[in-house]
């Protein structure tokens, strides 16, 4: 399953009512460390199907990065029945990544 565009109208329906974790990707267009990540995502989307992953763009959707508190990007985000259980900042490898979503 590929990565959902997640914004503020299926927020709820996508993230907080989600039969799985969500890993959840903040990233922007500009961000060179987001595109090092975005297909490190995407990979990890067609390949956990343990997991729903989320990707939401900061300029479109400031209030769910101010709502997680996101100061930087790339961030990620593990939410689990409708709470946040991980974050991390920065670039990361695909390990560590799977690392983060491990249960």
């Amino acid at each position: 399953m590929s990565a959902v565009i997640i914004t503020k109208d299926n927020f709820q329906q996508e993230v907080i009512n989600s039969d799985k974790p969500v890993l959840l990707d903040f990233w922007a267009p500009w961000c060179g460390p987001c595109k090092m990540v975005s297909p490190i995502i995407d990979e990890i989307a067609d390949e956990v199907f343990t997991l729903k992953v989320g990707k939401i763009n900061v300029d479109e959707q400031q209030e769910l990065a101010a709502e997680f508190k996101v100061m930087s990007i790339p961030t990620l985000a593990v939410v689990k029945g409708g709470v946040v259980v991980k974050k991390s900042v920065g670039a990361k490898s695909k390990a560590d990544i799977l690392d983060l979503v491990a249960e």
